[in-house]
């Protein structure tokens, strides 16, 4: 397509520019080195006028690394960060860096300053310092504020600035294109110029990455097959394949096709990774889908192709839990440790719920001090669960050592009052009053509320030993409250 005749690259006759982006700011940054913070003060604060003569006066002298730095974090003062630019050029005797430069391209984009963009870029061609990553800034910088025609015309004129429109290029603007939403441009175009640039398997995969964040089933259908068919079954396309397989997710029976097109690329011996088991397990957690979850863990992490993390062990554990396979979620934990990936809080309270609702008290009490040694503390749930199951089958020392967990969490004493009194009236139960006394004693004073009837049987046990001035003791502290 000739889009020579439309208007010029840069032209200010465009659609109205996007909410200005929030830029990195040299604010806030800490420990930042004085020069370069004050540097950045100085332009965020001088008129594009004064910045010269500003900096002549402060005496300043900086080195490439020093540009390079201010620049990054200026981005909110783009007038007087170019004025710098230009002042450090000539300290430098023009020996600014590449980067440097990209970095005013970049900032002048981003800015929607697109003509002085284009001076900018104009310069570094006269001393050849253009490179695929200027123009792939430029491609993000329109696109970035609804100016796609913009980038496609910057892709047709590389070669004037001595680049090949090849395919890396290419993916460059399609990658920019489709994070923006705007896929449906992105293939649109695509399609016009893949007979004369040789596109890859990356191509395929950053469309079908669009099409994923998009939720177009339908059109990651079409483009997968295309693929495909061009470019046949390559192992090493698993960004590919994990973008579609996440897009048929989010698709009507998006398990079943899912796993479908799984089973097939199973079959050809190409996998996706850790993005595909990620989502995949997510979405079984939420539908409860057990055996679907130890299909794919099995395909795909004991067979060691991915490398699962904290958080796909977490899902996989909450799908054990689901089921009850304690043996399996006891085997996961082992292996998890071994395979670096470490128990969270989210892991050890998935694990002490399910040991607590299956009564195996050996393993919740070595999960509770695994977690506890760790510095994690258990949830409030599992806590006040641990207490009245500890206390129900007599072993009130357990419970005491989780009351006291519970105690330093951040839950509100109200939400203590319930579990209190339950220990307490527990505790005098199995002939633990000592104890029963010295923790009420404790509540009192951390104003947790006792209510009449645990005091009413304090008071009778404390009677029955001819002790009523322990009890005497604590009613005066409780009234006190």
């Amino acid at each position: 397509m000739d889009r020579s005749k439309k208007r010029s690259i840069g032209s200010s006759q465009s659609p109205p520019p996007k909410k200005r982006p929030t830029f990195v700011s040299y604010r806030e940054i800490p420990k930042l080195h004085p020069k370069i913070k004050l540097l950045c003060e100085l332009l965020a604060n001088t008129p594009s006028v004064s910045v010269e003569s500003t900096l002549d006066e402060a005496g300043v002298r900086v080195s490439t690394e020093d540009v390079e730095e201010v620049l990054k974090l200026s981005y909110n003062s783009p007038g007087p960060t170019v004025k710098f630019f230009t002042w450090a050029g000539r300290q430098l005797n023009d020996k600014l860096s590449p980067y440097a430069w990209n970095l005013v391209v970049d900032l002048l984009g981003k800015n929607s300053l697109f003509d002085a963009m284009w001076d900018a870029i104009k310069s570094m061609k006269k001393e050849g310092l253009v490179s695929l990553a200027t123009f792939a800034s430029v491609f993000i910088s329109y696109v970035g504020c609804d100016r796609v025609d913009e980038a496609l015309m910057a892709f047709d004129v590389m070669d004037q600035y001595g680049l090949r429109r090849d395919v890396v290029a290419l993916n460059s603007l399609l990658s920019a294109i489709c994070r923006e939403g705007k896929t449906g441009r992105a293939k649109a175009f695509f399609d016009i110029v893949k007979d004369r640039v040789m596109t890859d398997a990356d191509s395929y995969a950053i469309l079908l990455e669009g099409w994923e964040n998009e939720g177009d089933v339908r059109n990651a259908h079409n483009v997968f097959a295309e693929m495909v068919a061009l470019h046949g079954w390559d192992t090493s396309n698993v960004p590919a394949y994990d973008a579609f397989l996440c897009a048929l997710l989010k698709g009507p029976n998006g398990v079943r096709e899912a796993m479908s097109f799984f089973a097939t690329m199973k079959e050809k011996r190409c996998y996706p990774g850790s993005k595909f088991l990620r989502c995949a397990l997510e979405e079984f957690v939420r539908l409860n889908l057990d055996r679907e979850g130890d299909y794919l863990w099995e395909a795909l992490v004991e067979s060691k192709r991915c490398n699962a993390d904290t958080k796909m062990y977490n899902s996989m554990i909450e799908l054990l839990c689901h089921s009850n396979n304690a043996d399996r979620v006891n085997q996961l934990l082992d292996e998890m440790i071994v395979n670096g990936a470490f128990p969270d809080s989210g892991t050890y309270n998935a694990v002490l719920h399910l040991f607590l609702k299956l009564r195996k008290l050996r393993d919740a009490s070595a999960i509770f001090r695994e977690m506890v040694k760790n510095e994690f503390v258990p949830s409030v749930s599992n806590c006040k669960t641990a207490i009245k199951v500890y206390l129900d089958v007599g072993e009130p020392e357990m419970a005491i050592r989780v009351w006291k967990c519970l105690v330093v969490s951040e839950s509100g004493v109200a939400a203590l009052e319930d579990i209190a009194n339950l220990l307490i009236v527990e505790l005098q139960e199995l002939n633990r009053l000592p104890e029963a006394c010295k923790y009420a004693d404790e509540m009192i004073d951390r104003k947790i509320k006792l209510n009449s009837k645990t005091l009413s049987q304090l008071k009778h046990s404390l009677g029955k030993l001819g002790k009523m001035h322990v009890y005497d003791e604590l009613l005066k502290k409780w009234k006190s409250r």
